[in-house]
């Protein structure tokens, strides 16, 4: 295992950067560190503030939602267990793609229980739960609806208007023969991979249940709980919230107010907030709600609401409202005894928008985790890369910065003349000083000059890099191959490649092998060699 800078490619949104580097002017969007020292005071204000009331709803959820779910024993312990007030949770949230869909899904997960592992190696007296928040409400299906391996994209063609957890799995069996041509029956890895898929998509009857079905298949032996919070019961713990929030747009107030400060700061914030962040879900619609005079407007529909009538309807079809990016947050801190959330870069950056709102609710603001990353090499490619004398770490180098670098780390030339080129600006920079003491109708031909030195420079050095390409072309192309298997369609493997590309060489070891190396502490970005 190789540890790295975690912002080796600069993917990360600028605020989240400075959220891990722990920069003085970001702390006041954040309630505490990702450290475990700073989960004592974190229990500490969670016991305080947190309604154990929701406990009861919260579990009679959970019981219901794995009753007929199989080797369930590790979930209906956890359960049980969440009924105590010494129980909390670690959280992570995510949509419900095809498969999984990219690898930074498992590294999310891992890093929830991982986390879990952790603290209870630390506080013992406590239980810690991981969670998997399912962004079955959502709508965005053309983010979902499909996954790839090295060699293939496996797309879903069907499309809707209303939450994706309610789309129905009957299409599926299309994918379900191309990922069994691909795969095949040989192997008993690539067999296993059959047999997720259809049991989870085929023998379901709409998306949610059957990611729930694969996650809990997948991660269920390490103690993982999927929470799906479309249901009326934990709904109408928030009633009052979103009644509010119609009346008042305090979420939207509160945004507003934390995005001058983060603006003053020259960093663009992740997410605008909208003075009403819900949206109505009915007759498989989800849309947002806009105010429109003095009624309540669902878009892209006929329906208006007064607000009387509005009001009614929270408090009569609590499940018909959804909150949004900046809602949900709120939503899952409010009905979870939960100490932190995993995320991704460009989620944590919009939590770091959220704290002035949680204090405004007196809810406790959560530890925000930086999801792991991680990039996954086979010691056949380790192999590959020795013989070139190429390091993983030269790799996250864009394609003609990696030709070019390689190509000066191995070319009997100075084909890079950059000190050159600082050389000759050195002495025109003295010729410059001279000319003004001198004759400073000078200057222009001195400018004109240099100008045409270092453009001659520049020429020499695209020749002697095109010369120097030509003669080691077959070395550069078995590089950019590596380059391309390494970063697919020239992006992080974690966001481009499924899980399953994996899975067929190692089965559960693969999960075993993340388990073990991942550490959602470190922030660091880890290369794993299979």
């Amino acid at each position: 295992m190789e540890l790295l800078n975690l912002n080796i490619t600069k993917h990360l949104p600028e605020i989240t950067h400075d959220y891990i580097n722990n920069e003085k002017h970001v702390r006041c969007f954040f309630n505490r560190k990702n450290n475990l020292e700073n989960y004592y005071d974190q229990i500490l204000e969670k016991n305080n503030n947190y309604n154990n009331d929701f406990r009861k709803t919260l579990t009679d959820v959970l019981k219901l939602d794995y009753k007929n779910i199989s080797k369930n024993s590790n979930q209906l312990i956890s359960i049980n267990k969440l009924e105590k007030n010494n129980a909390y949770t670690i959280t992570t949230g995510h949509q419900l793609n095809l498969l999984t869909g990219p690898l930074y899904f498992f590294y999310k997960i891992i890093d929830t229980i991982n986390i879990c592992k952790d603290l209870k190696s630390k506080y013992p007296q406590n239980e810690f739960i991981p969670v998997y928040w399912m962004a079955s409400e959502d709508h965005d299906f053309k983010e979902i609806n499909h996954f790839m391996t090295n060699d293939v994209l496996f797309n879903w063609d069907v499309s809707t208007r209303g939450t994706v957890g309610e789309l129905k799995t009957g299409s599926l069996d299309k994918i379900f023969n191309q990922i069994t041509d691909f795969f095949g029956k040989n192997n008993s890895h690539s067999k296993n991979i059959i047999k997720l898929f259809k049991e989870s998509y085929l023998n379901n009857e709409k998306l949610s249940d059957a990611t729930f079905n694969l996650v809990h298949s997948l991660f269920g032996k390490y103690g993982l709980l999927i929470l799906n919070p479309d249901n009326v019961k934990l709904k109408k713990i928030i009633c009052e919230d979103v009644i509010h929030e119609i009346k008042n747009q305090d979420c939207y107030k509160r945004v507003c107010e934390t995005n001058k400060k983060i603006n003053n700061l020259n960093i663009k914030p992740q997410v605008n907030p909208r003075e009403i962040n819900l949206f109505y879900i009915k007759n498989n619609i989800r849309s947002r709600i806009e105010k429109y005079k003095s009624s309540y407007k669902v878009k892209e529909t006929d329906i208006l609401f007064s607000e009387d009538e509005i009001l009614k309807e929270i408090s009569n079809f609590p499940e018909r409202f959804s909150p949004n990016v900046l809602l949900r947050p709120f939503y899952q801190e409010k009905i979870l005894p939960n100490l932190a959330y995993v995320g991704g870069g460009s989620e944590i950056a919009y939590w770091l928008q959220l704290k002035s709102f949680f204090n405004y609710k007196a809810l406790t603001f959560p530890i925000l985790a930086v999801r792991s990353s991680v990039l996954l090499v086979s010691n056949k490619t380790l192999k590959k890369c020795k013989k070139l004398d190429i390091r993983i770490s030269d790799l996250f180098l864009h394609n003609h910065e990696l030709s070019k670098f390689y190509l000066t780390k191995i070319s009997e030339l100075k084909i890079d003349l950059t000190e050159l080129k600082k050389t000759i600006k050195g002495n025109f920079l003295k010729l410059h000083a001279l000319s003004l003491k001198t004759d400073k109708s000078f200057l222009g031909a001195l400018k004109a000059q240099e100008k045409k030195q270092l453009n001659g420079l520049d020429n020499l050095e695209k020749k002697l890099f095109r010369a120097q390409k030509k003669k080691h072309k077959e070395k550069l192309e078995r590089l950019i191959l590596i380059k391309k298997e390494l970063f697919p369609n020239n992006s992080l493997q974690e966001r481009q490649i499924n899980f399953s590309e994996f899975y067929k060489n190692y089965g559960q070891e693969f999960i075993d092998i993340l388990i073990d190396n991942l550490n959602p502490f470190n922030n660091k970005f880890l290369v794993i060699s299979l």
